[in-house]
């Protein structure tokens, strides 16, 4: 239960430090957007993943705290310009910022944002400061790569899973993997563990995002906190689609092909004929090895990082605690 107070120390920083730092100001209608998507919460896990890893190698949390709010400030960017991109009505529940405002303002204040979150690296040594901007520049055209292939997958029919597996990779993984790396470069890590800690990132983002797929056709109602079939509803072909695709018996196959290219007004149906194909064709199994196969190498790269073992058990129980998510 410490490790969880001092998780939820990390937050109060992060949250305290965007307080201080970022205050709406003229021209309102390019600074209240930003307010509006920065206080709408979120678990705020990359800030906080930064002041883990510095934590992880003695560092000085205080001064990590703007390359954490630049992370942070570049994520909620992206959602913004995501939520443009889909036409989502819904972030987290609220109003998204270009149905609040409209969809110019979305896009300014996006802009506005990825600035923003440029100039929080202004503080550092210039030594750090090549180095977190590089690693930051590196990752954050990855997810534009990452979404662009996301984008680009909705149209295509012959996705392979390596394709699949690099798109998660650049769109959601690493960021995290960045949020972290970062931490250890301002606590002055040498370079492999440096590396380590980023591997560690990245492979539990992969393990996180899979699981994601998984949990989006067999989650818990109660407890997954979106639309269970939501995935199917949409026709994205997850890997678990890719997978089935492969390892379907032709007829299944056609039938799998048939469903993901229809919007019925009744989707239940749909959904459970979809899930059955999962679960038959051995796409569900291949799935969780998979998952578990990410998950054990994260852990395996955690455990080469050269900090003594305690400093490690935070990120450790917070790794676990990601993956066992309800299923």
């Amino acid at each position: 239960m410490m490790n969880q107070n001092k998780i939820d120390q990390f937050r109060e920083k992060v949250l305290t430090h965007m307080d201080a730092r970022f205050n709406t100001k003229a021209p309102e209608n390019l600074y209240e957007p930003i307010s509006y998507i920065l206080g709408l919460g979120g678990k705020r896990m990359r800030p906080v993943l930064t002041l883990m890893a510095v934590d992880v190698f003695n560092g000085s949390i205080e001064d990590a705290l703007d390359a954490a709010l630049a992370i942070e400030m570049f994520h909620n960017f992206s959602l913004v310009h995501d939520d443009i991109m889909d036409d989502a009505p819904l972030r987290r529940g609220k109003v998204t910022v270009h149905e609040k405002w409209d969809i110019n303002t979305g896009i300014l204040s996006g802009d506005a944002m990825l600035i923003k979150s440029y100039q929080l690296f202004e503080g550092y040594e210039p030594q750090i400061f090549k180095r977190l901007v590089s690693l930051f520049s590196q990752t954050a055209i990855e997810v534009c790569e990452g979404q662009q292939y996301d984008v680009d997958f909705e149209t295509r029919n012959d996705v392979t899973i390596s394709e699949y597996l690099k798109m998660i990779e650049y769109k959601t993984a690493v960021l995290v993997a960045a949020s972290l790396k970062m931490g250890a470069i301002i606590a002055g890590a040498n370079d492999s563990d440096a590396d380590f800690i980023y591997d560690f990132g990245r492979d539990l983002g992969i393990a996180f995002q899979l699981q994601d797929d998984y949990l989006d056709a067999f989650g818990d109602p109660e407890t997954f906190g979106k639309q269970v079939g939501g995935d199917i509803i949409e026709n994205k072909k997850t890997i678990l689609y890719l997978k089935a695709l492969e390892f379907a018996s032709s007829d299944d196959k056609k039938e799998l092909e048939r469903l993901f290219s229809e919007k019925p007004k009744n989707p239940e149906q749909k959904i459970e004929k979809a899930k059955d194909i999962f679960q038959k064709s051995g796409a569900v199994d291949f799935l969780k090895k998979e998952i578990e196969n990410y998950t054990q190498k994260a852990f395996g790269s955690l455990a080469e990082i050269s900090a003594p073992k305690e400093n490690k058990m935070l990120l450790q129980e917070f790794g676990k605690q990601l993956m066992e998510r309800s299923i």
